[in-house]
């Protein structure tokens, strides 16, 4: 009964269409009220939810992700990625995913992916010749690759919502194979649909030229070396190697690349701030859920259902993904990170999956979500841009659905492809 009670207030709210961050905040007060626990209580776990000093990454890496995003990063990563394989036939949509793998690199964010990838490329992609919505599903599928190539604010939030007890560092070295192999699933299908339907090569780029766009372009991609180099060599821990994302994609954009007014930067800053405060406001409400469906005992009741229902870790996991497709369908990636680990988390690691492999499992799943009906908020973006209905899009995207799901299969059941690289590493 306390289960329903929780649950049950939590979806009526959302029908009644309340933010989910508010649903959370007063689903964990009506839980309160109803096994007597002072609403004290749950202020304090409000408050200590944001009160974590790993949560400063995430302010810092999305105003890195906008400042690059807004001040010219992305057109020079589309000819960088034009140098490398836009001779190719349909070398204009392999051009599209590898922008999205480099930008990803910088941003960690798919909405911020396809709306700047996009806002160049599906013009581009329709001018010469491909079907405007397949360049659609092509710039929106190849965000995916964001959520999980470093740096990601998904997996900051995925180590918050698991206690702390995963690296944020691991996690970001895992998430690269698996970012980069659902960006050759993409690749591979749009190799074959480019040989199907005759889309055009481009021509090759003078020499000349092409070490002009990869010196401009190596500027910003420098954001990612120092990211990750920083993290690797433990000069810098992940909130240090944040700040200074910040300080180079400030210098880089307002004093190399000189396309970004100044005068527009306190208002780039009033919406990476407005973007945080979303996101704080969820963590704090998310955190005094997670403890009311702690004290409801809701997790361990999950694990034994799970558990009599089978012993074998496939099939529990393969239900793990069910759950998680369906439920990214209908809610955003960042409450339900901080909704469903501390309620899954336990039922796998029982199983002997690694608490590293899961995260990467979970943003999997959730990242194809974010790109499915009817909830899918980076869909809305390539729409809004495309100025295509969601239906029309959806369509063109049946191919790239099946692509990233057999993407999704191989990182549940091969966790050689998440672990290799922490542990090669010694995270």
């Amino acid at each position: 009964m306390d289960a329903l009670v929780l649950i049950g207030s939590f979806v009526l709210l959302m029908l009644i269409g309340l933010p989910v961050a508010y649903c959370l905040g007063l689903a964990a007060l009506i839980g309160a009220l109803w096994i007597d626990l002072p609403l004290d209580a749950v202020m304090i776990q409000i408050g200590a939810g944001v009160n974590k000093f790993s949560l400063l990454a995430i302010p810092f890496f999305v105003l890195a992700g906008a400042i690059m995003a807004e001040g010219g990063m992305a057109r020079r990563l589309v000819a960088f990625a034009g140098v490398l394989v836009g001779f190719v036939r349909g070398g204009l949509s392999l051009v599209n995913i590898m922008a999205s793998t480099f930008f990803g690199a910088i941003s960690g964010s798919s909405v911020a992916d396809t709306a700047s990838i996009g806002s160049v490329l599906i013009p581009e992609m329709e001018k010469k010749g491909y079907p405007r919505p397949f360049a659609t599903a092509v710039t929106v599928s190849g965000s995916v690759q964001a959520i999980l190539i470093p740096p990601s604010h998904n997996a900051v939030l995925y180590s918050l919502a698991a206690g702390g007890s995963v690296s944020i560092a691991a996690l970001f070295m895992a998430g690269v194979l698996p970012g980069l192999l659902m960006g050759l699933t993409l690749a591979a299908l749009c190799l074959w649909k480019a040989h199907k339907h005759g889309y055009p090569k481009e021509q090759t780029i003078p020499l000349r030229q092409a070490l002009k766009i990869c010196v401009e372009a190596l500027w910003g991609l420098m954001t990612m070396v120092i990211i990750l180099g920083g993290i690797l060599s433990g000069v810098f821990t992940a909130n240090e190697s944040a700040s200074i994302a910040v300080v180079w994609a400030f210098f880089v954009t307002m004093f190399i690349y000189r396309d970004y007014k100044w005068r527009d930067l306190p208002k780039l800053v009033h919406r990476t701030v407005k973007t945080v405060t979303i996101v704080m406001i969820l963590i704090g409400f998310a955190a005094a859920f997670g403890y009311i469906m702690t004290l409801m005992q809701i997790p361990m009741k999950v694990t034994a259902f799970l558990t009599e229902f089978s012993n074998n870790k496939y099939v529990i996991l393969a239900l793990i993904n069910v759950l998680l497709l369906i439920l990214g369908t209908l809610m955003d990636m960042s409450p339900l990170i901080l909704i469903l680990t501390p309620i899954l988390l336990p039922v796998v690691k029982l199983m002997g999956v690694d608490p590293v492999h899961f995260g990467m499992i979970m943003m999997v799943n959730l990242g194809i979500g974010l790109i499915t009906p009817p909830v899918g908020s980076v869909l809305f973006v390539g729409s809004a841009i495309s100025k295509l209905k969601i239906g029309v899009i959806t369509r063109a995207m049946i191919p790239f659905f099946g692509a990233l799901l057999s993407g999704l299969l191989m990182v549940t059941y091969i966790p050689w492809l998440s672990l290799w690289l922490p542990r090669a590493m010694g995270l």
